[in-house]
This record gives C-alpha cells, structure tokens and sequence, in this order.
C-alpha cells in the first residue's frame, strides 16, 4: 500500500489542523494504521494508532485528549485532528500501515509502509 501524507502547515498555539493520509494500492482494511512524528533532531515517535475496523485506537500519552485519530475504509484514508496544539507538537508528522493482526501499534518496526511526512509547525 502506498501512502500520501497532506495537511500540514503552520498553526499558533491552541489551534488545530487535521492532517490526512491517502492510501492506494492494495486492501486498505487490511492494514492498521499510524501516526507518528519526529521532532528535528530527534528519533521518530508513536502518535497514534488505529485498528483496521477501528474497534481498538491507542494514542501517546502526550497527545491524549488533544488528538483524534480516525479512518474512513470507504475512502482509503485516515485523520488524525489535531486540537489544543502546542510549539512541542512541531515535528514532521508521518503516517504508517502495518498488516492488520500483526505486531505493535508501538513498535515503529511493525510497520511495513510510510508515508512522505507532512510538517506541522506550532507557533508561541
């Protein structure tokens, strides 16, 4: 499967953006979805993640209740909304699928395709 990362861009503290990624290729239900981000000069961290059926959805710690991840199978696509943003949420944000009923949604080596990335800057 391959993925298209979209929504980024440039928000003051407090404000939201939601950040989209289009899949295509092959059974996007079939895949469990991630959001992750990597701040510069830092290593790549979980965000987010999503079940193939969504009936299971984890998020970091940092980011619980401020961010909502979602999907819509019909549209080959995921959201994460991003809420309350803070200048500690600026990273490149990347999604990721790995194959439904295997490994971690925490584990960034479970996951088998990536998206390009999509910078989201958050401004004091």
């Amino acid at each position: 499967v391959q993925l298209q990362a979209s929504g980024g861009g440039l928000v003051q503290a407090g404000g939201s953006l939601r950040l989209s990624c289009a899949a295509s290729g092959r059974t996007f239900s079939g895949f469990s979805m991630g959001w992750f981000r990597q701040a510069p000069g830092k290593e790549r961290l979980f965000v987010a993640g999503i079940r193939w059926s969504s009936s299971s959805i984890v998020y970091a710690d940092s980011v619980k209740g401020r961010f909502t991840i979602s999907r819509d199978n019909a549209k080959n696509t995921v959201y994460l909304q991003m809420t309350s943003l803070k200048p500690d949420d600026t990273a490149l944000y990347y999604c990721a699928a790995r194959p439904a009923f295997s490994g971690s949604y925490f584990n960034i080596n479970d996951y088998t395709n990536w998206g390009q990335g999509t910078l989201v800057t958050v401004s004091s």
